[in-house]
């Protein structure tokens, strides 16, 4: 593995795989009474965000304390940053208390990249999500699902998204969460097609590895995974599309639209949903709709990510019995 998780474009195939094969062992941890790994015991990890976040900031706090290690949570709001402090001194503070990685999330893009180039601290950096750039252990954690659920939880040790097509909707200008799954799930031979309204797809998309559709009817018979995208209202500064509900119409998932897909094919959200514009409560609620599990999977998904990246060379979970004390 490689010392920071910037970007998903960074990962290879064979460390994706590792990843989500590693992800699969964490897994096996949830389903113990006690869900507790001795992994990155003695190890301090701080959750540095400037940045609004609910799952991703617990998925991470939850991943940091199921591997033991001793965790800081760091929040813009309350802190010095509110006084003027800098993210140079921010992180020299953060270096001086001795922390062994940072998980990162901010407003600006490349702010993740400059940390962890800088100089500044001498820790693995984990991208949490920088502005519209990237968001790597979310689209992980939606490969990790597309994956379970397109080829299953034990055959797909070792596998890749090869040949599965994947469809992701919305507003593709504002996502970093776009940017990392087009990378990633390219990355692991999936054929991808980004669809959403012209005024929400940003220029130079032809560069990127998809396709480009703005009728999303057309493209969902042949759609393995359906994901929507949340309309980024924070990170707009003028007027994208006519009203919600012309939206709705053109782009939002309801049962007829779901009906058109595949018997096998998923619906996906990195959350959170706005029920009634981009997908509605029936598809939401469904059993083909993926949400809660991605929420779940999120957290198997970045202790594989803290454990691999903090230095894990033997299995995660050890299947060996436990050796008789001497002193017994």
């Amino acid at each position: 593995m490689m010392r920071h998780l910037i970007s998903a474009a960074d990962l290879t195939r064979d460390d994706a795989v590792l990843i989500l094969d590693t992800a699969e062992e964490m897994a096996r941890v949830a389903d113990r009474p006690i869900k507790k790994l001795p992994a990155l015991r003695g190890r301090t990890i701080c959750n540095l965000f400037f940045e609004d976040s609910t799952r991703t900031r617990i998925s991470f706090e939850a991943a940091e304390k199921r591997l033991s290690a001793d965790v800081i949570n760091f929040t813009a709001k309350g802190s010095s940053v509110s006084k003027g402090e800098s993210l140079k001194d921010t992180a020299q503070t953060l270096e001086a208390m001795g922390v062994d990685a940072v998980v990162i999330r901010h407003s600006a893009s490349g702010a993740p990249y400059r940390l962890a180039n800088s100089g500044w601290i001498d820790a693995p950096v984990i991208n949490a999500g920088d502005g519209t750039h990237q968001h790597p252990t979310q689209a992980l954690l939606d490969a990790f699902t597309m994956r379970r659920r397109l080829v299953g939880r034990d055959a797909g040790l070792g596998r890749d998204l090869e040949g599965k097509r994947i469809t992701l909707v919305g507003d593709v200008l504002h996502s970093r969460v776009a940017r990392s799954n087009v990378d990633l799930l390219h990355t692991l031979g999936a054929e991808v097609t980004v669809v959403a309204p012209p005024t929400l797809v940003p220029v130079g998309v032809e560069t990127w590895p998809c396709e480009v559709s703005y009728d999303l009817d057309s493209t969902l018979p042949k759609s393995d995974a359906v994901m929507l995208l949340r309309v980024q209202r924070e990170r707009m500064n003028a007027a994208f599309f006519p009203t919600e509900r012309e939206y709705s119409r053109r782009y939002g998932l309801d049962a007829e639209r779901m009906a058109k897909m595949p018997e096998h094919a998923i619906v996906m959200h990195p959350g959170p949903m706005v029920r009634g514009m981009e997908i509605t409560a029936e598809v939401a609620d469904s059993d083909r709709c993926t949400v809660v599990e991605q929420v779940a999977n999120g957290v198997h998904t970045r202790m594989a990510v803290l454990y691999l990246l903090l230095g894990g060379n033997e299995p995660a979970v050890s299947h060996a019995r436990p050796v008789e004390s001497e002193n017994k």
